[in-house]
């Protein structure tokens, strides 16, 4: 904090957004945090990165009507470092992280505020509700708010309230963050995974709150969402390469998938090529059970009950294993030559759609 402002009223509440390529979504998630109620005043500071798309304008513009904005610069379009600079900048005593790709449900930051208060948490996190407009975008939704899409993680659905692993987006005690450092900007993705490991590590507690819920806008596209999974991917593998089992094992089910594949496709060429016959060849066809099973569920995902169109069902059966494969692919290449500069390329340019 800057030295004008270290008397400011820690009663007050810091919402920190990282911002990139989000023209079609910025002003509804801004909208969404100026509107919370709470007992104190609210700023919202917002970390600009390269923008190609007009997003950057469009905060100048947001930040001119209402002073209650203000814009911090993220050259590098690093999340850890934007989510920093605007801590650094701002000047409440609990910090909001929110997403230019979310929307904040009403009575969200007073909900959590008195959480907080209630728990003596030093984080606490709700439901991350994923939503869709498009087929497409819907069946990414569906299954981000599935166990069977990402795993089963609390805030993609929880509904036990209670201590936790981590919490989504993070409603934040300033003193806390900063005796455990911030965020680590060494990290470009899991950073919220760790920056709660730390916390936790500290003697802190991090509590799930399922009243509290945040709108989630997935990826429009599929090679958009290819190369988040992938990204995400990678740096979960670089997580596993730095803490080692203190990550859940879930996180091992897509590179597990991933090594079936691989498995089944050498069995596969042994007996085209007739390396494998008779006996051993009907044995060895055993490593076809589990993707056959997987497929199964695949279809199974995508047939359940529910009103959904034939489009968005037809999509499931590709987002499924799209999600699973690029995030296994990139987990490997993160456990075994660690993520480096991998980053998510899938909001490094104007790929976003403009909402109906």
């Amino acid at each position: 904090m800057r030295e004008n402002e270290q008397d400011a009223s820690s009663a007050g509440v810091s919402f920190v957004m990282p911002v990139l390529n989000e023209r079609a979504y910025l002003e509804h998630a801004v909208v969404s945090v100026l509107t919370q109620h709470v007992d104190g005043p609210i700023e919202l500071v917002l970390a600009l990165g390269p923008s190609s798309d007009g997003t950057t304008e469009l905060a100048r513009e947001l930040a001119a009507r209402d002073p209650r904005i203000r814009l911090v610069d993220n050259p590098e379009a690093h999340i850890a470092v934007g989510l920093n600079a605007a801590i650094r900048a701002s000047r409440y005593g609990t910090i909001v992280r929110v997403d230019a790709h979310s929307e904040l449900a009403p009575g969200y930051a007073a909900r959590a505020l008195a959480t907080l208060a209630r728990t003596g948490s030093a984080n606490v996190g709700g439901v991350m509700r994923a939503e869709g407009r498009t087929p497409f975008q819907k069946a990414v939704a569906r299954l981000y708010n599935s166990p069977v899409g990402l795993g089963g993680g609390a805030y993609h659905g929880g509904s036990r309230e209670g201590e936790a692993e981590s919490a989504y987006l993070g409603v934040m005690r300033r003193d806390v963050l900063e005796e455990v450092g911030l965020f680590d900007e060494s990290i470009r993705r899991g950073e919220d995974w760790e920056l709660n490991l730390r916390i936790r590590q500290a003697g802190h507690r991090v509590w799930f709150d399922p009243e509290l819920s945040v709108t989630y806008w997935p990826r429009e596209s599929w090679s958009r969402l290819a190369r988040q999974f992938r990204a995400t991917g990678a740096w979960r593998g670089e997580l596993v390469r730095r803490y080692g089992r203190r990550n859940g094992l879930r996180y091992f089910a897509p590179p597990a998938l991933i090594g079936a594949i691989v498995l089944a496709l050498v069995v596969a060429a042994l007996q085209l090529t007739g390396v494998l016959r008779g006996l051993a060849a009907l044995l060895a066809s055993v490593v076809y059970l589990p993707l056959l099973a997987y497929a199964g569920l695949v279809i199974a995902v995508a047939l359940a009950p529910g009103r959904r169109g034939i489009r968005e069902r037809l999509w499931t059966m590709a987002v499924l294993p799209t999600m699973h494969v690029a995030w296994g692919l990139g987990f490997l290449a993160g456990v075994f030559r660690g993520a480096r500069d991998t980053v998510d390329a899938s909001r490094l340019k104007d790929w976003n759609t403009p909402l109906p």
